[in-house]
């Protein structure tokens, strides 16, 4: 029977945790080069938005190398106890970003913000805390987005999810009956990609992402369809590598593992707007080359102290980076819009200063804030009997 004795982590895989932050520093420059993009189809970095995608394969392969042996000593409370203390502190400073920089955002582009009560403020902020999703008519921003005040919150309400449904339902699964499910989700992958909307959940409003995966943030049925599809054959096929344990070793592997991240999420939308080939590729990043991608950093090895250090680095920022770079995201966007006819120059100023300004700000935060809380509830709360 499992007991609540406390667990030390196990060693990490280095590689694979500096991929997390190759991914993350890539979505910072998507998003900053999103602003002035005039859709989906023509903005540099143009598949950036695939890094969330890769960030679930690797959850799902951290997720049952971390605990998957782990059942006989661990209750299910502890796990859950275990991946709040992991995600929820920063969940909370992200939204607390937000906040501070949320009427900063008043323009054009964002239509509610200063015109919606204070209480409906007030409530969206709780629940951007208590990573309670909030629903269209909770929106105090104007994008229906679960966390108006941190977008990418988004993808954490997912990967709660997973969380979630490891612990009830996929640990308990053997590989065979793991292998069927994941086949099954990459079913609704393709119908995701190649918009064949075999269960009617895909409208004519999605037009502008079809042959695409962009989507997941709002609690409508096709978005709520597109996040879960997202989800369940990453972390599904993540979960099954661990499980299955043939990997790939590759010399310098970190280096060219984020060679192939930064040429697959740069890559120009294939066949250009509306082009069922931009599905198929989308299709393919997710359902082959990211799991290569992860067996290839799960099998190599770090040589040198120098590319050690690199990823540590880029390991250890990547979550506060991914979840507090975008209150600074909205900032920029509004005054690129407000700020037209500025020179080149400036609107390059402002997307360089944001870009920097998060990477500092993310660091601030995991030095200053991320691990003494995270230290303080692992000695306070987690090794307590």
């Amino acid at each position: 029977m499992a007991n609540n004795v406390y667990l030390a982590s196990k060693p990490r895989y280095e590689i694979l945790d500096g991929l997390r932050g190759v991914a993350s520093v890539l979505v910072v420059l998507f998003h900053l080069l999103e602003t002035y993009s005039k859709g989906p189809a023509y903005q540099l970095i143009n598949h950036g938005y695939l890094a969330v995608d890769f960030f679930f394969v690797l959850s799902g392969f951290v997720i049952g190398y971390a605990y998957d042996d782990r059942w006989d000593k661990m209750t299910t409370w502890g796990f859950f106890k275990r991946r709040l203390v992991r995600l929820q502190p920063m969940v909370i400073m992200g939204t607390i970003i937000g906040a501070c920089f949320y009427f900063f955002g008043q323009g054009e582009g964002f239509s509610l913000i200063g015109n919606v009560p204070g209480w409906k403020v007030a409530l969206a902020f709780v629940m951007g805390c208590l990573m309670i999703p909030c629903g269209p008519k909770m929106d105090i921003r104007g994008w229906g987005e679960m966390n108006s005040f941190n977008g990418p919150n988004w993808s954490l309400t997912w990967e709660y999810v997973a969380n979630i449904l490891y612990a009830l339902v996929f640990r308990r699964l053997g590989k065979i009956a793991l292998a069927v499910l994941t086949a099954a989700a990459a079913f609704c992958t393709l119908d995701l990609c190649l918009n064949w909307n075999v269960f009617g959940l895909l409208t004519e409003a999605r037009d502008p992402q079809m042959y695409t995966v962009i989507g997941g943030w709002s609690l409508t049925a096709e978005q709520v369809y597109v996040g879960l599809t997202r989800l369940f054959y990453p972390f599904l096929s993540g979960l099954l590598i661990s499980r299955i344990g043939k990997f790939i070793s590759v010399k310098g592997g970190f280096w060219w593992c984020s060679l192939i991240l930064v040429i697959l999420f740069s890559l120009q939308c294939i066949g250009g707007e509306g082009n069922i080939l931009n599905g198929f590729y989308n299709a393919a990043c997710i359902l082959i080359l990211f799991p290569i991608v992860v067996m290839m950093g799960a099998g190599s090895q770090i040589k040198g102290e120098k590319s050690a250090k690199i990823c540590t680095f880029l390991g250890e920022l990547s979550y506060p980076l991914y979840i507090t770079h975008y209150p600074l995201m909205y900032i920029q966007m509004n005054w690129a819009w407000s700020h037209p006819e500025a020179p080149a120059y400036a609107h390059v100023m402002v997307a360089v200063g944001c870009f920097f300004l998060s990477i500092a700000m993310a660091y601030a935060c995991l030095k200053l804030y991320d691990l003494p809380v995270r230290k303080w509830l692992t000695e306070n709360w987690l090794k307590r009997k």
